[in-house]
């Protein structure tokens, strides 16, 4: 897929539309994007595993598993758009917005439309933006207390699981081994190991913008 090109393009705008359409009807007061939107993250690694099942070549154990930040992040999203669950909630926000956007903007995808694999890839990427928006636009979610440090927690714990697992295993989950192939940001942040310690300070840094316009309701650093 070309990045950037007119397929990418037309499928962000497409999930930028969607997102304004489902948040504008959960401030309505209807239910229906709720139980769309959490069938659709619960169902995406197995609508995966079928695009892959597709695909005439032996699948790599880094898509067999559902241990990339965006497959765990999914099953998150789906439960924290149903149960409205703080914690839940607090990581669809912070990993969507901030990693999960980053997929979608430049996505690590070789197949263009109107491939399987396309479609599964900016379905599962997709939902996931639309919730982490859904929350607090539609529902009125905001975080609690102390949201920073807790997040930054979550964020070790994925990345030294992550690095545990790549070791075990020879995988690339959360491009922690390898870049990705394709074009990415992460070309700019030095060679491996250097660019894990900035892509953990980069992402801190952009979750804690995003968690910025809570502070004037919450203490965003502190629980008490």
């Amino acid at each position: 897929m070309e990045l950037f090109g007119l397929s990418h393009g037309l499928t962000v705008l497409c999930i930028t539309l969607i997102t304004a359409f489902c948040i504008r009807a959960g401030r309505r007061g209807n239910i229906w994007p709720r139980v769309v939107l959490a069938l659709l993250c619960l169902s995406v690694f197995p609508i995966n595993q079928l695009a892959l099942s597709l695909l005439d070549f032996k699948i790599p154990l880094n898509n067999l598993l559902p241990f990339h930040l965006c497959d765990i992040t999914a099953l998150i999203a789906g439960f924290a758009i149903l149960t409205r669950k703080g914690l839940l909630c607090e990581l669809t926000y912070c990993w969507g917005l901030a990693g999960t956007m980053q997929g979608l903007i430049t996505p690590d995808l070789r197949w263009d439309y109107p491939h399987p694999m396309f479609w599964s890839f900016f379905i599962q990427h997709g939902v996931i933006i639309v919730i982490a928006f859904y929350l607090p636009l539609a529902m009125q979610w905001r975080p609690q207390a102390g949201v920073v440090p807790r997040i930054l927690i979550w964020n070790q714990v994925y990345f030294f699981s992550a690095l545990l697992i790549n070791t075990l295993l020879g995988t690339n989950f959360g491009f922690l081994t390898a870049k990705p192939e394709v074009a990415s940001p992460l070309d700019y942040l030095g060679d491996w190991p250097f660019y894990l310690i900035f892509i953990q300070i980069i992402a801190a840094a952009i979750m804690i913008t995003l968690l910025l316009p809570f502070r004037k309701t919450i203490n965003i650093w502190r629980s008490h």
